[in-house]
């Protein structure tokens, strides 16, 4: 109980300090996705990046355990509006963890490509959970043959993350994704929700600029 208690004021205290770094964090989004698709081969596929609806982009997700497992992080997310590229960004908050005895900690980038309206339906509401509310899958990686699998005829999300140099799809079942309420009013001024950002006419904070100019650059309708 007592290390259950350690570890949840350590995450509050975590997450509280990174509500004011959003404009930082967006360029960490943008070179995080820059640098994935960079590398073709290796790449999430171009084709799964062109029918996707959202994307969601969480830089430097943790992931550590000291018997307690868990991942918490703070990412971006933004769709495709008609006709007019992608939106402004909203932003989230990944929380999900499991009880074990595991010691040790990483970082990872993570990307999620959300395939389908139902999804990006679910996305958009205050909270829902991978694997519970919405089907998840590990991304596949690679040219576009490679992406001809059940996960993306299925899924209403595909994952990836990306660790020491390493990019590969991974199941993220029972993560958490909800508003950041505090981001969004940094990088807006007032108070929305991801639904007012990605569905409405805002306009997009002059921090995001980077990651919606790699987005048009990796992506397009076909």
């Amino acid at each position: 109980m007592k290390f259950k208690l350690i570890a949840g004021l350590v995450l509050g205290a975590t997450l509280a300090s990174a509500a004011s770094d959003a404009p930082k964090r967006l360029q960490q989004a943008a070179q995080a996705l820059k640098e994935v698709m960079g590398i073709p081969d290796k790449a999430i596929p171009q084709e799964l990046l062109n029918k996707a609806q959202c994307i969601v982009i969480v830089p430097d997700l943790k992931k550590g355990a000291f018997i307690i497992g868990g991942k918490y992080g703070k990412g971006f997310v933004s769709c495709r509006k008609q006709g007019a590229g992608w939106s402004a960004p909203g932003a989230v908050r990944v929380e999900g963890g499991s009880v074990g005895f595991q010691i040790g900690a990483s970082e990872m980038d993570v990307f999620m490509l959300v395939m389908n309206e139902r999804g990006a339906e679910r996305l958009l509401r205050n909270k829902f959970t991978l694997g519970g509310d919405a089907t998840v899958a590990a991304g596949p990686v690679g040219r576009v043959a490679q992406a001809e699998t059940d996960a993306r005829m299925t899924a209403e999300i595909l994952t990836w993350s990306r660790a020491r140099g390493l990019f590969a799809g991974i199941a993220l079942n029972g993560a958490t994704l909800r508003e950041d309420e505090d981001w969004i009013f940094d990088l807006y001024g007032k108070k929305l929700t991801n639904k007012d950002i990605v569905t409405g006419s805002m306009a997009a904070p002059k921090a995001a600029a980077p990651l919606l100019s790699e987005l048009d650059r990796y992506s397009s309708r076909k």
